[in-house]
């Protein structure tokens, strides 16, 4: 696996040490994207065309990119979406990390599932002058070619997909590659997530509707959370039937036992989760992988620290994984956006890393901001929040960790 993070993480080492130091990150508007800082804040949230916030996870140098090491002249490279960039980066640095040598699947039936949203790369770049790329930007722009692209560089023949379904893009790109191995589509499979705010749109929309933490600070489960911080990444794995990766001595960090996918269908309104939804989406998930609520020690939560989300996702995670512990030996809750914010289209793969790493080094990260958590939730019987690390040693019985988004 691989990632790139806020704050400097660039490898799951990286992302590791901020989540166990306790660390946050985010910082001021970025100045090399062509933004204009002066007309874009306003401490007032009803100024159209503005932004309330003035800090966010963004990631630095995203115009950084080695085109001629992936074959790329330069007028294409320029032409294409930074998240396109990245996906070819992380998936090419998940392979290796793997042990595998990216170029050695060159006619394999190896797919590829991104998860990526919209581009509003070149208006917002300072790229408005478009001459001499315009046969490069309708491949550079389109989501669907993100994941085309790292096929056609491999020389991959299995499935190429590019997802789109919002924060849990990455999750769902992740299932349906799980979906695919299991169907014989395809012997590899890389699963990817990634999001870069190319331009100031996502602050500008989210703060007409007051949606947005104004310190850029994701206070998820806590009583005193005050909206979502968007955040950028980019995260990668490598997946394969454990026979197979048993068989070819590549490392296993982890097994992935079960996925679910479904829709809140009719709730509140079309941005608000619908709780039973939620319930029985953990419910096929658990189905799937063959497991109790009671056989999972942690889960990593999409915990977006929105006013009305928050409350809803817990009550969901209390009346599934809560209802199968005791106050004894609780489940144990956590959410990496205390901590890198919201990576949006990426929030997924942050999880799913998260959990592997703290499998890997057995040891679950605290969840930050949020010394009083949810006072609408019981806390005190089969579901903790994770306000402090805990141990989580190798015992008799298999660890197990949820992830949603």
């Amino acid at each position: 696996m691989s990632c790139r993070f806020p704050g400097g993480v660039e490898s799951p080492e990286d992302y590791w040490d901020l989540l166990t130091e306790g660390r946050h990150f985010s910082s001021g508007l970025p100045t090399d994207r062509g933004w204009d800082l002066n007309r874009l804040y306003s401490a007032d949230s009803a100024a159209e065309g503005t932004t309330y916030v003035q800090r966010g996870g963004f990631l630095d140098d995203v115009a950084g990119f080695d085109g001629a090491f992936f074959g790329i002249g330069p007028r294409e490279a320029t032409a294409m979406d930074p998240q396109q960039r990245l996906l070819l980066e992380g998936a090419w640095r998940a392979l290796e990390n793997a042990r595998i040598a990216p170029r050695s699947l060159q006619g394999s039936r190896t797919g590829v599932y991104v998860g990526i949203l919209e581009s509003h790369y070149v208006r917002n770049n300072g790229t408005s002058d478009t001459s001499g790329l315009e046969g490069h930007l309708s491949t550079g722009l389109a989501p669907s070619v993100a994941a085309g692209r790292i096929s056609y560089l491999l020389g991959l023949n299995g499935p190429a997909m590019a997802v789109d379904t919002a924060c849990s893009s990455s999750l769902v790109a992740t299932h349906l590659a799980i979906k695919a191995l299991r169907a014989g589509e395809c012997d590899v499979a890389v699963a990817a997530g990634v999001s870069v705010m190319a331009g100031p749109e996502l602050l500008i929309y989210m703060a007409r509707i007051g949606a947005l933490a104004d310190d850029g600070l994701s206070r998820a489960f806590a009583d005193d959370r005050r909206g979502f911080a968007p955040s950028e990444g980019v995260g990668a794995l490598v997946l394969m039937p454990l026979d197979k990766a048993v068989g070819d001595g590549l490392p296993v960090l982890a097994v992935l036992r079960g996925s679910a996918v479904n829709e809140d269908g009719a709730s509140q309104a079309l941005s608000v989760p619908h709780g039973p939804a939620q319930q029985e989406l953990i419910a096929e998930a658990l189905r799937d992988a063959g497991l109790r609520p009671q056989d999972v020690d942690l889960v990593e939560a999409h915990g977006t620290g929105t006013q009305v989300g928050d409350p809803i996702e817990a009550a969901s995670l209390a009346a599934t994984y809560g209802a199968g512990h005791s106050a004894q030996t609780p489940v144990w809750i956590g959410s990496a956006k205390s901590n890198i914010g919201h990576t949006q289209a990426a929030a997924g793969m942050a999880g799913v890393i998260k959990a592997v790493l703290a499998l890997r080094h057995e040891r679950m990260p605290a969840t930050l901001h949020a010394d009083k958590p949810l006072a609408s939730v019981d806390w005190s019987q089969g579901m903790r929040l994770l306000r402090r690390a805990r141990p989580w040693p190798r015992g008799e019985q298999p660890r197990r960790a949820g992830v949603l988004a």
